[in-house]
């Protein structure tokens, strides 16, 4: 009884089989039918082949949304060389809230030279090409992202050279914690001193001949320090023609949190805008000579994620793939077959030529073909 429940099932199964086999006798191949099938496998090998680099590569997602974080401080991260010695310039930063931010609290003063090493000229040259590249191709951004961390840092490589020339310049790095408000990072002429009104600089006490404000901005960031992500003002270099110049970047800076396989970090990205003027009050160009860096926190934050493509995807995608070709592969090679045997069947008729009719005695004809006769003995 078990034994015809089971062969009843079994009958069951196979009538549901929609994969029916042909017997090989069956089957007949063709040339052409060869040809369609080589064609077809070379071309699902391409797109498997192009399909598995697909998978492996990965693309950053970009999402928006309003930043509600305005309690926190945020970090500046600087390294800037000006063409003066360090007891000639000062600088800190002055926020919308009347907030002071002296240099003493993060900044270190350090004597160098201005002109840079052949290395370091070097490295320069690569950090401004990476630069212009960056300004055609906004997706190299992404790259970076990626590449964050694992590639080497940014900083300028120290000096190789042991040059005997007296230090001419001052190189001002480290960092500096502000409120999360506009405001104004400078350095210019004299050490700043708290003011009831705000904040001066002792600028009577250096000689005029002595402004320089060429400057190399070796590095400048906001929030968190990630290595390999190269900023808009890295590496740039200014040379002063006068005495009384003033040089201006205005800075929108975009709250960033950066989340891909390797790191995750909150950092910021940012926009600049350049401007710089010689200080002429007779001419009507007011102002003060020095380096001023106004900075506004844009009101969105960007969250960046590095995502991959999933396994069940990429299955289907391949899938898609192999069973499309075979379908219409298949397709064009009975459309194409039955072409041929049209155009071959036309061929034929058109060669074939009817037998002339019979005329009988009283005019009329006969169309139909004789029949043989039998002889017989």
């Amino acid at each position: 009884m078990r034994r015809l429940n089971r062969k009843k099932t079994l009958s069951l199964v196979k009538e549901l089989d929609a994969f029916p086999k042909v017997p090989d006798s069956y089957v007949e191949t063709s040339a052409s039918g060869g040809t369609v099938s080589l064609i077809a496998f070379t071309t699902m090998a391409l797109l498997t082949i192009m399909e598995f680099s697909v998978y492996q590569d990965t693309w950053m997602k970009y999402e928006y949304e309003v930043d509600k974080d305005f309690s926190s401080k945020l970090r500046i991260n600087i390294d800037i060389t000006v063409a003066m010695k360090c007891q000639y310039v000062g600088a800190d930063v002055l926020d919308l809230a009347e907030t002071m931010v002296a240099s003493a609290d993060g900044l270190v003063y350090e004597p160098v030279i201005f002109d840079l090493s052949p290395q370091q000229k070097e490295w320069q040259r690569m950090l401004q090409l990476i630069q212009s590249r960056l300004q055609e191709e906004h997706s190299l951004q992404d790259v970076i992202f990626k590449s964050a961390f694992k590639s080497d840092s940014t900083a300028l490589p120290p000096r190789e050279d042991d040059s005997s020339q007296p230090p001419d310049a001052c190189r001002i790095h480290g960092h500096l914690y502000v409120n999360k408000v506009a405001g104004n990072f400078h350095i210019t002429v004299g050490k700043a001193i708290p003011h009831p009104r705000g904040h001066a600089h002792l600028a009577a006490l250096v000689n005029h001949d002595s402004y320089n404000f060429s400057h190399r901005i070796d590095h400048l960031s906001f929030g968190e320090l990630v290595p390999g992500i190269i900023n808009p003002l890295d590496g740039t270099e200014k040379i002063a023609v006068d005495h009384n110049q003033m040089f201006q970047y205005f800075i929108t800076v975009v709250p960033t949190k950066l989340h891909t396989y390797k790191i995750s970090a909150d950092t910021h990205q940012f926009s600049v805008t350049e401007r710089e003027r010689v200080i002429n009050h007779a001419a009507g160009s007011h102002g003060v000579s020095g380096i001023f860096m106004k900075y506004d926190l844009s009101s969105l934050m960007v969250t960046v994620t590095e995502e991959h493509m999933p396994f069940w995807q990429f299955f289907v995608r391949l899938c898609g793939i192999v069973g499309g070709i075979f379908s219409t592969t298949g397709m064009l090679h009975g459309i194409g077959k039955f072409i041929v045997e049209i155009i071959y069947c036309r061929f034929r008729l058109g060669s074939y030529k009817p037998v002339s009719s019979v005329p009988f005695e009283d005019g009329h004809t006969d169309n139909h073909l004789p029949l043989l006769e039998n002889n017989t003995h």
